[in-house]
Formats: C-alpha cells, sequence, structure tokens
C-alpha cells in the first residue's frame, strides 16, 4: 500500500487524537479533524467517509503500518479512541519496512539526477538519508530510465520551471537550426515538456499570436527581465497536446482521419504502445492488422511512421499517404 499526502495527513492528525490527553475524541470528532486538516490543504476538498476513516485506522494498527495499539472505552453510549499507551506515537516509532522501501524508490529516482546542475543538492541529500534511515544505496540497480544526460539545455529546467511558478518574464538566447546566429527573444514561459528525449518549453513570444514552443538544446543563455508577465488565460496544454503526436500543432491544418497497415509481427506492439490515444483496435485483414488514428499530422508523426520501415503502409488520407511516399522516394535516393 502507497502512502499518499492526503492518507498521510489523515496519519498523523488520527495519531495527533489518539496521543492527546486533553480530550475526547468519538469517531464523528477523528472524521471532523481529519476532514479539517484535508480542507486547509485544499479548500475544494470534499474530505473522507467513516469507511475510509475505518480503514486508516486498521492500516494503522497492522504491521505495515505502525502496529498502533487502540484502546475503545465508553463514556454513556459514546465510544471514544486513544492509545492505550498515551506516550506513545508514530512520529517516535523507527521507519517500518513499507516506509523504508518507499525511501530506497525515492532515492533511486532522485539518483537520475546526479551531476546535473541544478540537482546539485542531490549529491548531499541521498547520503543524508542514507545515514538517517539506515538504507542501503549499494544494492542492484534494479530500474533505468530512458534519458540523456549528455543532452544539452537540461542545465536550464530548474530556473525555467521556477520561471513558471512565479510568473517571471525572460530574456532567451535561442539559435534555431536554421540560423547561423542566436537571436534575443523576449518570452513568457507557460509550460515544460518533454518528447523523444529532448526537452520543449512552450509559452508567448509577443512577437506572434500564438504559442511559441522553444527546444532547450537550442538555448545559450537566460536572462531574468522586469517587463510585465503576459499570463497564459486561454490555452489548456492537456487539450493543446491532445490532437497530436509530439509537441509541434500546426495552425494550418485540422484533425484528420489516418489509416495504416502494419504486418502481423508488428501489431502487437502498435496494440500496447499506441501511436496515438485515439488509435482504434486492430482488425485483421489479409495483408496485416488495420489501425486509424484521429490526429492532425505533423513531422513528428511522419517521424514514427517511417521509423517502422516496410512493417507499416499508410493508407489515406491521400495527402498524408502520398507525403510518406515521397519522403521514402527521397530516402531511397540516398541508397542507389
Amino acid at each position: 500500500m502507497s502512502i499518499t499526502k492526503n492518507a498521510l495527513i489523515r496519519y498523523h492528525t488520527l495519531d495527533r487524537c489518539f496521543s492527546n490527553p486533553g480530550k475526547r475524541y468519538s469517531i464523528e470528532d477523528l472524521l471532523e479533524e481529519c476532514n479539517k486538516e484535508l480542507r486547509e490543504l485544499d479548500i475544494h476538498s470534499e474530505g473522507i467517509k467513516k469507511r475510509q476513516l475505518y480503514d486508516d485506522i486498521r492500516f494503522m494498527q497492522s504491521e505495515q503500518g505502525w502496529s498502533i495499539d487502540i484502546e475503545k472505552y465508553k463514556s454513556g453510549r459514546t465510544v471514544f479512541y486513544r492509545y492505550s499507551d498515551r506516550s506513545f506515537s508514530i512520529r517516535n516509532q523507527p521507519v517500518n519496512e513499507m516506509e523504508a522501501n518507499q525511501i530506497k524508490s525515492a532515492i533511486q529516482v532522485l539518483s537520475r539526477f546526479k551531476g546535473m546542475p541544478q540537482f546539485g543538492w542531490v549529491e548531499e541529500l541521498i547520503p543524508k538519508l542514507d545515514q538517517s534511515f539506515s538504507l542501503s544505496t549499494n544494492s542492484d540497480n534494479i530500474i533505468s530510465f530512458d534519458s540523456n544526460e549528455y543532452l544539452k539545455g537540461v542545465e536550464f529546467l530548474s530556473e525555467l520551471f521556477n520561471a513558471i511558478v512565479y510568473k517571471q518574464t525572460l530574456e532567451i538566447s535561442y539559435q534555431s537550426f536554421r540560423t547561423s546566429m542566436p537571436k534575443e527573444i523576449l518570452f513568457h514561459p507557460y509550460h515544460l515538456k518533454q518528447y523523444n528525449r529532448r526537452w520543449f518549453l512552450f509559452g508567448k513570444n509577443p512577437e506572434y499570436d500564438n504559442i511559441t514552443n522553444l527546444a532547450l538544446d537550442r538555448i545559450h543563455n537566460i536572462e531574468k527581465v522586469e517587463d510585465k508577465y503576459i499570463e497564459n488565460t486561454s490555452v489548456d496544454f492537456d487539450e493543446y497536446f491532445e490532437d497530436i503526436v509530439g509537441v509541434t500543432l500546426p495552425l494550418d491544418k485540422e484533425v484528420v482521419k489516418i489509416e495504416f497497415i502494419v504486418k502481423k509481427g508488428l501489431a502487437p506492439y502498435i496494440t500496447t504502445k499506441p501511436i496515438h490515444e485515439s488509435q482504434s483496435p486492430l482488425k485483421e485483414f489479409e495483408e496485416g492488422f488495420k489501425f486509424f488514428i484521429k490526429v492532425i499530422p505533423n513531422r513528428e508523426l511522419e517521424s514514427v511512421i517511417l521509423g517502422f520501415g516496410e512493417d507499416i503502409k499508410v493508407l489515406g488520407p491521400d495527402d498524408f499517404k502520398d507525403l510518406i511516399a515521397k519522403r521514402i522516394k527521397e530516402n531511397m535516393r540516398n541508397y542507389y
């Protein structure tokens, strides 16, 4: 069982109530205290019901939790709850097995960022966690991530993240692949996205009406400026990426239904890792398995299709089919 932030708040609230010698707590009182703490964290929280509260208490009593010993006693018709040992608190207990495993997992994830300039604090934090909780980080490495530690521009991630959070206008020295020299761009950052092991920054360039995206590996320098920050009031980035593969949203194209057939050997890969969330279930035909997706065609989609080589055949629409065929023919000229 994983412990979420809300669950941890509830456990510590119950711990405080169970160990309070100056007040009695019924199940209704405990529920009120937990929901009060949750609403302080999020004013829109609907809180929890009694069933969840009972589950929380059972978890705290279990070996996976803290093995707490609860005493129930009556006053009139009301049942009250408290620790049998009033000096007990989960805050005073050693890390249990579940918590230790969660900390170990967190350390493994944090280890990914060692050596990156903006995550220098990780180098100090990991040995402190290891020493404080008697954890060993020298065990076999059981998880790897598809990251590119040599990618240019990742040193700007922390600065850009903070600029988005604190709504800071930036002047970015940026050199696209089409220019020979960097250009200074006034930029209002809104969103960071990773695609194909590269990072992209989305925001407002006052020179254009629409959202602009910048590849972090093309950024030379970033400076904070005092220009008034233009807030994002119109773009929901979940919706922005909904109809595309990758990060490029063409402004002159609409969503189309792209149909393709794949050979039987490729079908399981396409099925388990869809090209796009709109992908239809497979249908078997004589040539292979047929799929379709509903997307706005862009360069990233072309690259994905071409990456499957001879195992995929685009059926339509005709303009996209012709575009893929043209790129294949141009590629063939490199070899003949």
